[in-house]
């Protein structure tokens, strides 16, 4: 047996233990792999007992082991520890009573002290060992070359399994990193997506109201324009206004009629579908846009609009004019249907206002539709 030299460094021994952290596999549970490899070595090496045994900061623990009791022993009593000193050479003592170590007393094999030990050095990469490939019995053994060299030869195997071990590890945590960054750049996206959403709302909303703008109102007729008129579908206008607002003003003030707008506003929404489409078209002038509807329905709309104004939680009475035009698509521009509605607003007012008036003169008292 060669003479065993001192112990390492501080300084070695920290990154002799980083190496091995770098794993990640003390107190990892078992694998098929690393219980194959000490099978293996009792069997070919005609002992009762081997294990792969990882040297950490004080202790040495056992990452597989056949017949010995322990699943780790302290590191200073440890003939793995030992045998490290020497990382590039396999330490084998046929007989421990003959060259007797402190260490053989703390290790059992089926409750008895070991007599024989031989151990192959694990090494990293870049020379640190990390532990061993050992084999002990409770009897004297000699080995012969060719199980010394066989012992070797699965101590490298186990090498390679532990730096693929480490390698699967780094992927996984590059997966992860990857994800995660995934995860944050989807975030990012989707904040930068509600906050452009957020952006367009305030852009196409009024901020009073909440009904959508006359941008939004241009854009949309722009939209249209660019569609083939076979592909539209015949619609109504409705262009309500609110009757004597500024007298609301100048009696209750700017707040009020601010109150009151907002009242009215709120009416349309109620009193429409999902699919119609409101507008603050003025100060106190709201257009609503009514696909597919024809003027009965949408003077039932415009009586229901008119209804829910009147009950308006208000301390002040407000009534509004509303005029209703119907357009074709095969047949008026966006902008006549518009004026018709305007005409008809116009003769609401005219006649006395609080009341619903359509384009072919038609008048409607607040009763009924005749």
């Amino acid at each position: 047996m060669s003479a065993r030299v001192p112990a390492q460094t501080n300084d070695s021994e920290a990154a002799r233990q980083a190496a091995l952290d770098a794993y990640a596999i003390v107190d990892s549970g078992p694998e098929q792999a690393f219980d194959d490899i000490v099978r293996l070595a009792v069997t070919l090496c005609g002992v009762c007992a081997a294990s792969i045994s990882l040297i950490d900061r004080d202790r040495v623990w056992f990452k597989a082991q056949i017949g010995v009791d322990q699943s780790q022993v302290s590191r200073d009593l440890s003939l793995c520890s030992h045998a490290i000193d020497q990382p590039h050479r396999t330490l084998v003592i046929d007989d421990l009573d003959i060259d007797p170590l402190p260490a053989a007393k703390r290790r059992r094999l089926g409750g008895r002290p070991p007599r024989f030990y031989a151990g192959v050095p694990l090494l990293s990469p870049d020379g640190y060992p990390l532990g061993t490939l050992s084999v002990a019995d409770v009897e004297p053994r000699h080995l012969a070359p060719a199980q010394i060299e066989s012992l070797e030869l699965l101590a490298r195997q186990t090498q390679h399994l532990l730096e693929l071990r480490r390698l699967m590890l780094e992927q996984g945590q590059l997966l992860s990193a990857r994800e995660a960054a995934a995860r944050t750049a989807e975030q990012a996206r989707a904040e930068l997506q509600r906050r452009h959403e957020e952006l367009m709302q305030s852009a196409s909303r009024d901020p009073l109201t909440g009904l959508l703008n006359r941008a939004a109102m241009e854009e949309m007729l722009a939209e249209t324009r660019r569609r083939d008129p076979s592909e539209r579908m015949p619609y109504t206008l409705l262009l309500l206004d609110i009757d004597h607002f500024k007298l609301v003003n100048d009696l209750h003030g700017h707040l009020a009629g601010d109150n009151a707008l907002r009242a009215v506003a709120d009416a349309v929404t109620a009193s429409i579908r999902k699919s119609d489409i409101a507008v603050r078209f003025g100060g106190e002038e709201i257009l609503v846009y009514l696909p597919g509807t024809a003027l009965d329905g949408a003077a039932e709309v415009a009586y229901r609009i008119r209804e829910r104004v009147a009950r308006a939680p208000l301390p002040f009475a407000i009534t509004v004019s509303i005029g209703i035009a119907a357009g074709d698509p095969m047949r008026d521009r966006p902008e006549q249907t518009f004026d018709r509605a305007d005409q008809a607003l116009y003769r609401a007012k005219a006649d006395g206002r609080d009341r619903v008036v359509v384009d072919d003169t038609q008048q409607f008292d607040g009763i009924g539709l005749g």
